[in-house]
């Protein structure tokens, strides 16, 4: 049971969503675009915050969008829980749930590397709050985890052992950011993407919460292993990704039973929305109108 408000009001006339509670937690949120716009919930990854989509936000909202972009558990400095316990897939999908439930929802849904496997749980789990489903970068989990067995898969995701370390930060002490930073910069990450990465992670505290996410991985549960999805989905992936492989979106169809496709981005990096907006932008509107009037 979580404690989200149950209004029954339209969306077009209730006032901007700036933040949202659950458990005991509150979450920040940016909501923007039209009021009476298609509520549109966009999922940020790591180590991101709702800023990584300032620059698609605004092509949604010039097709009647109105999005929602929470900084997720771990970020938003009031949900900031202790214990890795705390950030297992199935908490972080309820977090998101409760958002859609506190709009209204359904949703069209859009999450970016972590924000995508947490789409993936809602999706699977809830598909009567998803209108449509548009995953970038990350494809189903299980068929991540098909493809770290049977790939190079296994070998691009070596910082997930590391970052079980519990006390990393700690015994790494001024070094790791260095480590972090220089290593998001050879995944593609700018320098003015490197530099928000520091201002908006590593000096606003959110480190620890995003690092809890990979700590938690053990503890998945179910949640995180639903294989079937029934809702319209899009699967975005880049040809230049550091992180993630092309064979685990070759399984993804094999987890996905209503309508889907799969986009190539060729010639970026795993960093889509903030380097291929407009692409990204136009898939998410692509798969928003192959849902309309449903």
């Amino acid at each position: 049971m979580n404690d989200a408000s149950s209004d029954q009001t339209p969306a077009s006339t209730r006032p901007r969503l700036t933040q949202y509670s659950r458990q005991g937690l509150t979450f920040d949120v940016l909501d923007d675009g039209p009021l009476d716009g298609t509520p549109t919930v966009l999922l940020h990854g790591f180590p991101e915050r709702a800023s990584c989509w300032r620059d698609v936000a605004p092509l949604l909202h010039a097709e009647g969008a109105r999005t929602y972009a929470p900084d997720q558990r771990g970020y938003s400095p009031r949900a900031r829980p202790f214990g890795r316990w705390r950030y297992r897939i199935g908490a972080l999908g309820d977090d998101a749930i409760a958002l859609i439930d506190e709009i209204g929802g359904p949703v069209d849904l859009v999450g970016h590397d972590w924000g995508a496997i947490v789409g993936w749980s809602v999706a699977a789990r809830r598909p009567d709050l998803v209108r449509s489903w548009t995953a970038v970068s990350v494809p189903h989990p299980m068929a991540f985890l098909k493809a770290a067995a049977t790939s190079s898969q296994g070998l691009k995701s070596w910082y997930i052992l590391l970052f079980q370390l519990p006390f990393l930060v700690d015994l790494l002490g001024r070094f790791f950011p260095r480590l972090l930073l220089s290593g998001l910069a050879r995944t593609g990450m700018t320098s003015q993407e490197v530099a928000r990465c520091r201002r908006e992670i590593l000096d606003y505290g959110a480190l620890p919460g995003g690092l809890a996410w990979y700590r938690a991985l053990p503890l998945m549960g179910s949640a995180a292993r639903d294989t079937e999805v029934r809702v319209p989905t899009t699967l975005v992936w880049s040809d230049e990704d550091a992180a993630l492989g092309r064979r685990g979106t070759e399984l993804t169809p094999e987890h996905v039973s209503g309508p889907y496709e799969f986009v190539e981005l060729a010639g970026v990096s795993h960093w889509i929305p903030t380097q291929a907006p407009d692409a990204l932008a136009a898939a998410i509107l692509a798969r928003r109108a192959s849902v309309a009037g449903s």
